[in-house]
């Protein structure tokens, strides 16, 4: 330390702050009581408190419809997103049979052309091959625009019939 410092530390009156420490502790209590913030003695009149009660048990009952409604939405919709997931893999494995079939077909048609012997049995193998591609392939697309528009249907009426039921439920709420 300094000279300096040590002059206003000794300087500094050490008795004050002890004198009014305890002065404030022998004033301060822990809950002063004013008049200003006590709360006025009064009575609710019994209309008032009819009306209050009856408010509550109407906001209950509308809470308790708004949840079953909301719960009953949800269920509807795990349905809908459920036929969706089937749909969806339905159709997947349909459009894998589809390709597994023209794979099949085409290394059929490659083992076929090596056996040929003369280029009029090739050309009539590849007419033969394409003709019959060209038949599956429409049959193929036929097979999933039939299962497409089922899928669509059944998909279409479960969220329709969630939003019927969820507007019909929300109406009477």
């Amino acid at each position: 330390m300094t000279e300096t410092e040590t002059k206003t530390v000794a300087a500094a009156p050490k008795t004050t702050r002890a004198k009014t420490a305890k002065a404030a502790d022998a004033t301060v209590t822990a809950f002063p009581t004013f008049e200003a913030f006590t709360m006025p003695k009064m009575e609710i009149p019994a209309v008032t408190r009819e009306l209050a009660e009856k408010s509550i048990e109407q906001a209950r009952e509308a809470y308790a419809k708004l949840k079953t409604a909301a719960e009953d939405a949800t269920d509807l919709l795990e349905d809908g997103f459920e036929t969706t997931r089937r749909s969806v893999l339905d159709f997947n494995h349909k459009a894998v049979d589809a390709a597994r079939a023209n794979t099949d077909a085409t290394f059929q048609f490659v083992k076929d052309l090596f056996e040929v012997k003369t280029l009029a049995e090739a050309i009539e193998l590849q007419t033969s091959f394409a003709r019959a591609q060209f038949d599956a392939l429409g049959a193929q697309a036929k097979d999933m625009q039939e299962l497409t528009t089922k899928l669509a249907g059944e998909m279409n009426e479960t969220f329709k019939g969630a939003v019927e039921k969820a507007s019909k439920d929300f109406k009477a709420a």
